[in-house]
């Protein structure tokens, strides 16, 4: 999986950084020097209807009844390490890059990344990372955006 690629086929501008191997989108906010807030991680869920991406900040999490709210679905699971490793399978397990349209899942930003100029990420793998601007990261996935993480 090459993100940088897509990146330049699109046109959008972004810095690639490699950094010491880290499991955690908290990790990588350390490794790259930013606020957790600014780390855009992906959180995968399945619905009656298929799979769908939650982005959230590092420090945050989803609260299930909001995302099957914005999904207009009775209720939301949290994907399984084996149902992740099928949807992503050219990405390390848990360094999927937040970019649903990449893998054709919808994707769905919580609203607190919306105050942020600038998104750090994983690239699929969990030692590289992109920096973007937050609108073309939203013009390539042109996310639903909501309120759905917890408090």
């Amino acid at each position: 999986m090459q993100l940088d690629s897509l990146l330049q086929e699109r046109g959008i501008a972004f810095e690639k950084h490699t950094h010491p191997v880290t499991y955690t989108s908290q990790g990588l906010a350390n490794v790259e020097h930013v606020s957790g807030y600014m780390v855009a991680k992906p959180v995968i869920v399945k619905t009656a209807a298929g799979f769908a991406m939650c982005v959230v900040p590092a420090p945050q999490h989803i609260d299930p009844a909001r995302v099957a709210e914005v999904l207009h679905e009775s209720e939301v699971r949290l994907a399984t390490e084996s149902e992740m490793s099928t949807l992503f399978p050219d990405c390390e397990l848990g360094a999927e890059p937040p970019i649903g349209s990449l893998f054709g899942l919808k994707t769905v930003m919580d609203t607190r990344l919306k105050d942020d100029e600038f998104l750090v990420m994983q690239a699929g793998t969990h030692r590289d990372a992109i920096k973007m601007r937050r609108a073309d990261w939203e013009r390539l996935c042109e996310p639903l955006t909501a309120p759905i993480t917890e408090g």
